[in-house]
């Protein structure tokens, strides 16, 4: 008898241990980074849409209340950096010389899979996330907060056993990923340039003398995949300026909308565009998200957007499904 509650009683306490550490891992977790003032991150990234996934390599560096995200597309090598310093929020493309600044209180106005802070704050918001434990360690599902994506609605945090961060994925409502974050090195103690979180670190004025030769012609004109209900392309026309063509594409229906396209070409002088609104990961893009338009740029063309009727969730879907691929004229009457 003796032996059997020796037995009992060991395995009670094996459970109870092992209940205990789930139990704590948010916990230690949460403590370990909130007691960082600085740490400098690198991984990858990659974003699912439909049956593309579009990858990046990935820097993201914070000290203190500054922080700055570099984005590399790892298949044309297009890069674009979001700064968060003293004097705003900035998203800068270097190749073009240009930059968008934002009133915005970003990044703590919604979820950033490539964000320690922002993961805890999502841990700590969700007083229904959960932790199981894995093969290598632990995972913890939390809900997120997408504020102009609302297809996005969890995510999973992949840490190991020393409570480490290895991986976030983010799902969609339907369990599906669509977007994968993987940490590749942790510095928390990292050493930083004393320009590093300036604007002015960033800008090259000999990176972009303009070259004669590029073309300031639209050859095809892209047309979005994906229109609201009962919306169709009601005229086209192409205007030509100082800088090239530009096509004015008129949608009309239920959710009217218009589309402009042109070639992005690089400045002379640094270029900072003022923007009352967010910045807004696209697939393969960061874009400035205001009340009722979206600008941004992808293979080299500078696209915008703007509607009375549509919400920016629904900009964000007909901007994703534009590609240069979707050259078919949808819905045109």
């Amino acid at each position: 008898m003796k032996k059997y509650i020796v037995l009992f009683i060991s395995l009670l306490l094996l459970t109870g241990c092992g209940k205990g550490d789930s139990n704590n891992v948010k916990e230690d977790f949460i403590k370990n980074i909130e007691k960082r003032n600085s740490y400098l991150i690198k991984g990858t990234m990659n974003i699912i849409s439909n049956e593309d996934t579009f990858s990046y390599n990935i820097t993201a560096a914070k000290s203190k209340e500054n922080y700055r995200v570099n984005l590399v597309n790892t298949i044309n090598n297009h890069e674009q950096v979001i700064l968060k310093s003293e004097e705003g929020v900035y998203v800068v493309t270097p190749s073009l010389n240009k930059s968008f600044k934002f009133q915005s209180e970003w990044p703590d106005n919604g979820s950033q899979a490539y964000l320690l802070n922002s993961l805890v704050d999502d841990i700590k918001t969700d007083t229904e996330s959960k932790v199981e434990k894995s093969e290598n360690g632990y995972i913890i599902t939390a809900k997120v907060n997408y504020p102009n994506n609302a297809n996005l609605v969890s995510e999973k945090i992949y840490v190991d056993d020393k409570r480490e961060i290895q991986k976030v994925e983010v799902l969609d409502s339907s369990g599906n990923i669509k977007i994968t974050v993987t940490f590749t090195s942790i510095n928390y103690k990292p050493s930083f340039k004393e320009d590093y979180f300036k604007l002015e670190s960033l800008i090259d004025d000999e990176c972009c003398e303009e070259d004669e030769e590029t073309s300031k012609t639209i050859d095809e004109i892209i047309y979005p995949l994906y229109l609201p209900t009962n919306t169709y392309l009601s005229s086209k026309n192409t205007i030509n300026t100082d800088a090239g063509n530009r096509v004015i594409l008129t949608f009309t229906g239920e959710s009217p909308f218009t589309l402009i396209e042109e070639v992005a070409a690089p400045k002379n002088e640094f270029e900072i565009i003022p923007v009352y609104g967010e910045p807004l990961m696209l697939n393969d893009t960061f874009g400035a998200l205001s009340a009722n338009s979206l600008y941004w740029t992808s293979n080299k063309i500078d696209y915008y957007i703007s509607s009375e009727k549509l919400s920016s969730t629904e900009l964000l879907t007909i901007a994703e499904s534009i590609s240069t691929g979707s050259l078919t004229v949808a819905g045109e009457k």
